[in-house]
């Protein structure tokens, strides 16, 4: 009796199962379903597409985890890897689960798009947007160009070689003819080698930034090497010149600039003695050098200002002095810990208020670049400063911009340093930005006679998509690839709507801008969200860029952390991967190549391949 109604209740279940997935598969099928592209002018090769996305959103608005696990106890497919044909996927469980209910029934017949198919698309997508597939390695990867690829040919020869496919070019940074340097160098490089690589101009996007800070009085340290116990290995080289300026100073090769009534008549042997910016004594011996440049050595630390006076000597008699020139100005910055407050002003630049002039008592005070905004954010709204390193919440907002109380700070130290040109976030407030900006459409005509690629930041909603759109084909540049950048909890929240309105192009993607991502939905968020946009973006078919951070320690320390490592290699699930600049990037470069290739044979986007493994024939004594 027993064996009877557990016999009784298993076959029930196929029939329940049966029952819920075609009522799914109905609605999924349905005309209400599909109704949002029926009036949208999507590209002909993203039509399939954009209906397996409406038909993926409808599966995904329904709780189907209890459903996955009798179809896992079933033996069947639980669709947990049905993204890229999701009606197929359903419509061949319900043809499995027909049989065993009903042997005899006919299982219904399959939609036209096969899971096969899906692949191809997504295959096909990317190619016109990214070119061809490279050879060993579906995966493509894009390298974001440091300044010196604007003068070092080589450099992006180099880079190229190495298996650069796309190369980004950020229009936040450097100058219009850096950038056509840029695009020339790679061009170039393209035909030497003969390997395809795109070019992606970066828009900068509505990013809200921290306003300048009024700048600080130069000062130059110049150290000598020590070893641990503080003696001196060797003295410090110091380059002098005289007549000329410099823009930054930089410890590594410090430049000393002197001014005189006349260029001096300096001897190798000379001394120059003075008292630095501490009142210590020191003294620097010239080595060698002609007219107007000289190299120095200086066995103790000293701190150069602007005007410092050094009397000249030679064999002990003074014959001159010589002053340090204009040296370039330090940004200064605010230091905050948790409790300190600080007033964000609806203003881009606070201009003769330098920083600890502020009166006793008195918060911080800091500008933004889009100070319009503040008005929207509300008492109670956390705050987000330098990529999440600092985090606040607003007291207070009046005419004047807000008073923010810090509460959280990530340094070690308990305190943080705030200069200007630092990212602000205001994750839970809806701001009235849109891209792209004015300077954007000054950077888009560049991009539309230069680059294969145009990439869209902080784009938050169709509308902006929309607008990107009809300013191309203003430019007559609707030849362009579009890539739009998730970093924004709207861009989330938003991603259906703008993948079906960037569907209007043929050459389409999306990226996953982890950064500015990270601090707007949590860092403990980030890989849930990571994960729901790969799988929305699968189901439409449509490219990922997997980027921020990727082996950062490698490209700008040279030796990667084993966290990055594992983070690169599950970057085989996106279409595409980039890499940022740094001193080490050729070395990143090669390294990513290498993990990509070495992954090829175990995974692709969701699906673990089941490849040979030589570790499985070693045991039982082989």
């Amino acid at each position: 009796m027993a064996n009877r109604d557990h016999a009784q209740t298993a076959a029930a279940i196929p029939r329940q199962l049966l029952t819920q997935l075609k009522m799914l598969r109905d609605e999924m099928a349905c005309t209400a379903t599909l109704a949002p592209i029926e009036h949208l002018p999507v590209d002909a090769s993203y039509r399939q597409s954009a209906e397996n996305l409406l038909h993926y959103l409808c599966l995904r608005r329904h709780e189907v985890r209890e459903t996955q696990l009798h179809l896992a106890d079933l033996g069947l497919s639980s669709l947990g890897r049905c993204e890229a044909a999701t009606l197929a996927a359903v419509t061949a469980v319900i043809g499995i689960l027909s049989r065993l209910a009903d042997p005899p029934a006919t299982p219904p017949a399959m939609p036209s798009l096969r899971l096969s198919d899906g692949e191809r698309l997504l295959q096909e997508h990317t190619a016109a947007l990214f070119g061809a597939v490279p050879s060993e390695r579906a995966v493509r990867i894009m390298v974001t160009l440091p300044p010196e690829a604007a003068h070092d040919a080589e450099l992006v020869e180099a880079l190229v070689r190495a298996g650069m496919d796309c190369a980004r070019i950020n229009c936040a940074h450097d100058t219009p003819a850096d950038w056509l340097a840029m695009t020339e160098h790679v061009r170039a490089a393209q035909q030497r080698v003969g390997r395809s690589c795109r070019i992606l101009c970066d828009l900068a996007g509505p990013k809200l930034r921290t306003g300048p800070v009024p700048s600080a009085p130069g000062v130059l340290k110049i150290k000598p090497a020590r070893n641990p116990y503080g003696v001196v290995l060797r003295p410090a080289r110091v380059r002098l010149s005289f007549g000329q300026t410099i823009d930054s100073v930089s410890s590594s090769e410090p430049q000393l600039p002197l001014t005189a009534e006349r260029v001096p008549d300096l001897r190798p042997g000379d001394t120059l003695r003075f008292r630095d910016a501490r009142n210590s004594k020191r003294e620097m011996l010239l080595l060698s050098g002609e007219d107007q440049t000289w190299c120095g050595e200086l066995a103790r630390t000293a701190y150069f200002v602007t005007g410092l006076p050094l009397e000249h000597f030679r064999e002990g008699k003074s014959i001159g002095l010589l002053r340090v020139a204009e040296l370039p100005p330090r940004e200064e910055r605010l230091t905050l810990r948790v409790g300190d407050l600080l007033a964000i002003a609806a203003e881009e630049a606070l201009t003769g208020v330098p920083v600890g002039d502020q009166p006793e008592g008195a918060p911080a005070r800091i500008g933004c670049t889009l100070p319009q905004v503040l008005a929207s954010v509300a008492e109670g709204d956390p705050v987000w400063f330098d990529d999440g390193r600092i985090g606040g919440r607003v007291e207070s907002s009046t005419a004047q911009g807000l008073l923010v109380r810090i509460t959280q700070i990530t340094h070690a130290s308990g305190s943080a340093r705030l200069g200007g040109d630092k990212g602000i976030n205001f994750p839970n407030s809806p701001l009235p930005v849109h891209a792209p900006t004015e300077e954007d459409l000054e950077h888009l005509a560049f991009a539309a006679q230069h680059a294969d690629i145009v990439g869209l930041s902080f784009v938050n909603r169709a509308s902006d998509v929309l607008e990107l759109l009809e300013h191309l084909e203003r430019l007559n540049a609707t030849h362009l690839g579009v890539v739009l950048k998730i970093e924004t909890r709207s861009g989330f929240e938003n991603l259906p709507d703008m993948l079906l309105t960037g569907m209007r192009l043929p050459r389409f993607g999306v990226m996953i801008a982890r950064g500015d991502l990270a601090v707007e939905v949590g860092f403990e968020r980030l890989a849930e969200i990571q994960e729901e946009i790969l799988c929305l973006c699968e189901a439409a078919h449509v490219p990922v860029i997997w980027a921020t951070q990727v082996l950062e320690s490698l490209a700008k320390q040279g030796a990667p952390s084993r966290s990055e490592i594992t983070d690169a290699a599950m970057s085989v699930r996106a279409e595409c991967v980039m890499l940022n600049k740094g001193p080490y990037i050729l070395k990143a470069l090669t390294t990513l190549d290498d993990v990509l290739r070495r992954m090829l044979g175990h995974r692709a986007k969701k699906r673990d391949l089941l490849r040979r493994l030589k570790v499985a024939g070693r045991s039982g004594g082989n």
